[in-house]
């Protein structure tokens, strides 16, 4: 029976931390468009640190409460989870993803630094709070870079789009205005609450993930890590599956493989940075010996799939069967 309980307090915070985020981020966007900030800053900031929300949140409550193995395996888990199952499933609704030029110059590269970053930060299995100061320093140089690599695309608009139509390039331009002519002139009451709600909700469903991932732990006589790296990870990665999946069925081809790029990086660089500022973080077996190989793998198969500019449907089947090997791998099952 207690097995049963804490299974549902964990389902629930995690869907709490889910919902929160969605609030938040909701909110901080209306907001963001209220103060003039255009939407491309939004995207880079507000949204793609939103979807990862959730994982920041258990990470940062983790380091709190002790359980530091458990912010390491919580980003490789995401990360993998990203590429393997969301692009995955996206390239298989979708049957073709094209991606996009900006893609290839910008997203690909600096996923790639970030990744070797990552791996050099945690060869010795501790990342301590000079390392986790050096992860910050890198994403704010990844949003500085990326704010002035859109400005140079907007003077070269033909860098764009990957052979891009007269239709598309009218249909772009024509989302463009509508979504500034939808700017709000006042932010209401309601927003604030939303957003207060938001982050309320974010600091209670991660303190009781944490505290239901310890309690299942010890019941099960398992892992935490094992436990973060798995079911965390997929629920906190939720949010990435809903929006890659609807927006690859949409052709948002963009939309859908621009969302995990920024979201894999934002992970490595914060979700680990930040904790490593309130406590040192541990590197268990489990995460470095499988999960880290499993990260290398998955990061090369999508830059090289970018470098294609074309992940099709058998790919996404490929990729998925390596996600089931990865998840029966951490569960001993081979």
């Amino acid at each position: 029976m207690e097995i049963i309980f804490w299974v549902l307090i964990f389902i629930a915070s995690l869907a709490l931390l889910v919902k929160s985020a969605d609030w938040f981020v909701e909110s901080a966007e209306k907001i963001g468009l209220a103060f003039k900030m255009s939407p491309f800053i939004i995207g880079v900031t507000i949204v793609a640190i939103g979807t990862s929300f959730p994982e920041a949140a258990v990470s940062i409550f983790a380091a709190l409460r002790g359980a530091t193995e458990m912010v390491v395996a919580i980003a490789l888990g995401s990360g993998v989870t990203n590429i393997l199952l969301v692009i995955g499933l996206s390239a298989i609704v979708a049957g073709r993803l094209a991606v996009k030029r900006s893609l290839i110059d910008l997203d690909a590269p600096l996923l790639a630094a970030t990744t070797v970053l990552f791996i050099f930060i945690m060869w010795d299995r501790e990342i301590v709070f000079a390392e986790g100061i050096l992860l910050l320093l890198a994403f704010i140089i990844y949003v500085l870079y990326a704010v002035l690599h859109k400005r140079e695309e907007e003077e070269t608009p033909e860098a764009i789009e990957v052979l891009p139509s007269r239709k598309e390039r009218r249909e772009k331009e024509a989302k463009i205005e509508t979504l500034k002519e939808k700017v709000p002139a006042k932010i209401n009451f309601k927003t604030f609450i939303f957003l207060i709600l938001g982050m309320g909700g974010l600091i209670i469903g991660a303190h009781y993930n944490i505290e239901s991932v310890l309690k299942l732990s010890e019941l099960f006589k398992i892992s935490t890590s094992l436990i973060a790296i798995t079911a965390v990870a997929l629920g906190t990665s939720l949010p990435d599956l809903v929006v890659s999946v609807l927006a690859a069925a949409k052709k948002k081809y963009e939309i859908a493989l621009g969302n995990i790029f920024g979201s894999n990086v934002f992970l490595i660089l914060t979700v680990v940075g930040i904790p490593a500022l309130i406590s040192p973080l541990r590197v268990d077996d489990l995460t470095f010996t499988i999960g880290l190989p499993f990260l290398i793998v998955a990061t090369l198969l999508f830059i090289i799939s970018g470098i294609s500019r074309r992940i099709h449907r058998w790919e996404g089947a490929m990729y998925l069967l390596i996600y089931i090997l990865f998840i029966a791998k951490l569960c001993g099952l081979f």
